[in-house]
């Protein structure tokens, strides 16, 4: 679910999953660009809440059989402005919290509705720092170009000097601002992948230079991933195709 247009600059989306089989089947998390926030429950009733950092390479999760997780999905400004915390030292990570982080419980995992409401509601209320107009700017121009801009362009047109740009990105995300646009280019490509065009169609080089960068983001080929034998690149199961 997306959130309300005034938060739409913070938070990507409000989803859950549900995996309702015994069979234990590990799944792949690819690259997305995001800050995630999730709460876990098994077939148990064991709890937990966890973050994940921004990735720059695939991720095995783990078999989870009957088990139910409710997420929501930051843009990178989050990590500065609600976590206000730095993701530099967890790439690729899992972040146990608290149970009760941000007001959140187990007993909002009865009702995936009620948790959106509640994590709109909770966010729209925070008190945040006043956010500067060049980073919502730069976040919007790599959103909206798909991650077919380059640093200098965004540098000129942000007024953003490129090194500070690069400063602030390895401060709280542990990465380069060309490893996020390449993050997000790949990302975008997901959905081409998924409709069986294993072509480049955004701004590649050429066919193998698609192949290299899909393969280092997601550990195997795009052949590999239109396929998505037992759904196990959990991004492209979740892909809408037109």
């Amino acid at each position: 679910m997306q959130p309300p247009e005034c938060l739409n600059f913070l938070i990507e989306s409000v989803w859950m999953v549900s995996n309702l089989s015994e069979d234990p089947v590990e799944g792949i998390v690819l690259p997305d660009g995001k800050i995630d926030l999730f709460l876990y429950l098994d077939k148990d009733s064991n709890f937990e809440i966890f973050l994940s950092g921004i990735c720059n390479a695939p991720v095995l999760k783990p078999p989870f059989p009957k088990s139910q997780m409710f997420a929501v999905s930051f843009y990178p400004l989050a990590a500065e402005y609600i976590f206000k915390r730095s993701f530099a030292d967890s790439l690729n990570k899992k972040i146990i919290v608290a149970a009760n982080f941000m007001g959140f419980c187990r007993e909002d995992m009865d009702n995936f509705d009620a948790f959106y409401k509640k994590t709109c509601s909770m966010l729209q209320h925070l008190k945040l720092d006043p956010i500067d107009d060049y980073k919502v700017m730069l976040f919007d121009l790599i959103k909206r170009s798909k991650g077919e801009i380059k640093v200098e362009t965004l540098a000129a047109t942000t007024g953003w000097n490129s090194r500070e740009i690069n400063r602030y990105f390895r401060k709280w995300l542990g990465i380069t601002l060309k490893s996020y646009i390449d993050i997000i280019k790949f990302s975008n490509s997901l959905k081409h992948i998924k409709d069986g065009d294993i072509y480049p169609k955004l701004d590649y080089a050429d066919q193998s230079h698609f192949i290299r960068v899909v393969r280092r983001f997601s550990g195997s080929k795009p052949t590999v991933l239109k396929k998505n034998e037992n759904d196990r690149f959990i991004q492209l199961t979740t892909i809408s195709v037109d």
